[in-house]
């Protein structure tokens, strides 16, 4: 898939907790505006929300069944259904993808065996998600273990879900394809920047890519 870019960033020692009233604000304040930007617009005047949704078809997703989380997200307040806070790493996941238009996963690193890949599904790749479904992996863009399957840009798996116990974590950040290298670096470093000054910790990070 080309143009294809995945800011990786691992983050060791944090402490995950309730959010703080600044990101909490922050978030209930961008829906708000969010939601009245879709009193004039459609949902794919977005451009990460249009650009995400060719991806997923091009990947051979059924984007009319299976939307990308970042759309998914719009969705949800466009019909008001506001998202309450959860804790402070997924609070901030969630800004930062309705902010930037993209999926974004967050993954509990001791739970995840030997390397990471990054693959389209086939035929009886799947897992238990959070959200209370089995999720078929076909033709879907993913990420996997050696145990198989543990996320993707539409929904995130049970067993690396992250929890306020967690202390080692992999964020993965589902970039538009079009996006310069540049500007996909500065947002993932962005990104990094803000998660260990709210939860401590250490961080590192890339971005790679397809040519």
């Amino acid at each position: 898939m080309p143009g294809f870019k995945l800011g990786v960033i691992i983050y060791r020692g944090i402490e995950i907790g309730e959010s703080p009233q600044m990101l909490k604000g922050r978030l209930q304040l961008f829906q708000e505006s969010i939601y009245f930007d879709l009193l004039d617009k459609d949902l794919y005047d977005f451009p990460g929300l249009k650009e995400w949704r060719s991806v997923f078809k091009a990947a051979g997703t059924d984007a009319a069944r299976y939307r990308p989380a970042a759309e998914a997200l719009y969705r949800r307040i466009k019909k008001q259904n506001y998202l309450s806070p959860i804790h402070s790493a997924i609070d901030l996941n969630n800004f930062f993808s309705l902010e930037y238009e993209v999926p974004i996963g967050i993954y509990n690193l001791d739970a995840i065996k030997g390397n990471v890949d990054i693959n389209i599904g086939e035929a009886g790749e799947e897992y238990e998600g959070i959200n209370g479904r089995v999720n078929s992996m076909l033709n879907m863009i993913h990420s996997a273990d050696e145990a198989g399957p543990f996320g993707s840009p539409f929904v995130d798996s049970k067993r690396t879900m992250v929890t306020e116990s967690v202390n080692k974590a992999l964020q993965l950040v589902y970039h538009r394809p079009s996006t310069r290298i540049e500007s996909a670096d500065k947002m993932t470093r962005s990104l990094m920047e803000m998660f260990l000054q709210i939860h401590g910790g250490q961080g590192e990070y890339r971005v790679v890519h397809c040519d």
